[in-house]
């Protein structure tokens, strides 16, 4: 039995693998394999919509059930059950568990006390692996492969866990460049550059999005997370931090791929959407894909 709590969980290889997995269920969407009777069991702890719609959707076109609970008022959390006690009860009625919480560390305390596999939906600020497989899903049909790209990653870099898990993946491949945009109160965790300097991963930091714009291979938005902050001022000062238009794309590469993991609120304009570097929409669907490709490999069917 085997959980994905992290992105480094998954080898290049298997990263390789599952990518293949998927574009074989775009190529031949009819043959993907079918598991009847195969249940996952799915806790929610936090709001989610495409994670949450993603994960049921790739169980339903695998053939398998899907059961669970939408928001934590939901389910017994309400009454003080700890992770440690849903994940085992979830594992009596299900054969994998896809956990979306609020705080760091509770899929992998999920994964240590569950029977069955457990896939980190989210945790937080810390890690997001099956949206960095969707991400990377993305990248790849964009661009035919992950080598010698200048990856620019703008907005929440404090709290993205998105953008942390994106670093991670993609620093394992030869070439990549990070560029790393954001206000001074959101920049990336020491910890997270650390390992960029560990690695030899070349970034740079700046506040100007305009000034990149011409390098960049591929723009990764973000949103200022309302729900990450303590004080509702500071979210307010920052929210409007970075706003994409398509007045900033006049230097931007005409093959740029722009990237969000969503929800967006404003800081990309609703007229970049008819832009055909606009990717983020495409992400939402091989999100479904890579979905179905982990868990297939995680149940080894």
């Amino acid at each position: 039995m085997r959980s994905i709590i992290n992105i480094l969980d998954l080898t290049v290889e298997e990263l390789d693998e599952l990518i293949a997995t998927a574009n074989d269920i775009i190529a031949n969407p009819k043959s993907t394999a079918k598991n009847a009777g195969v249940e996952t069991g799915y806790p929610v702890f936090e709001p989610s919509t495409r994670t949450r719609l993603s994960f049921e959707a790739a169980m339903y076109e695998l053939g398998g059930n899907v059961l669970g609970f939408s928001e934590a008022q939901s389910s017994s959390a309400a009454k003080g059950e700890s992770v440690a006690d849903t994940a085992k009860t979830v594992s009596c009625y299900a054969d994998i568990i896809a956990m979306r919480h609020p705080k760091e560390g509770a899929p992998l305390v999920a994964a240590m006390n569950a029977t069955v596999p457990v896939i980190n939906a989210g945790d937080g600020g810390h890690n997001h692996p099956t949206q960095t497989l969707a991400d990377l899903l993305t990248i790849y049909r964009e661009k035919g492969g992950f080598e010698n790209l200048t990856v620019g990653l703008c907005g929440d870099l404090k709290f993205g866990r998105t953008v942390h898990s994106l670093i991670d993946a993609m620093s394992r491949y030869a070439g990549v460049k990070f560029v790393l945009i954001s206000p001074e109160e959101l920049k990336v965790p020491s910890y997270v550059k650390q390992g960029m300097k560990d690695k030899g991963i070349p970034y740079v930091q700046t506040t100007d999005l305009e000034s990149v714009m011409p390098e960049l291979d591929i723009l990764y938005m973000t949103r200022v997370q309302r729900e990450r902050f303590f004080n509702e001022e500071d979210y307010l000062r920052l929210k409007d931090s970075y706003i994409l238009t398509p007045e900033k794309l006049t230097n931007a590469k005409q093959d740029l791929a722009i990237l969000h993991p969503l929800p967006r609120v404003n800081e990309i304009a609703v007229a970049i959407d008819a832009d055909p570097r606009a990717c983020y929409f495409k992400q939402v669907l091989n999100g479904k894909y890579m979905r179905m490709a982990l868990i297939l490999k995680l149940l080894e069917v």
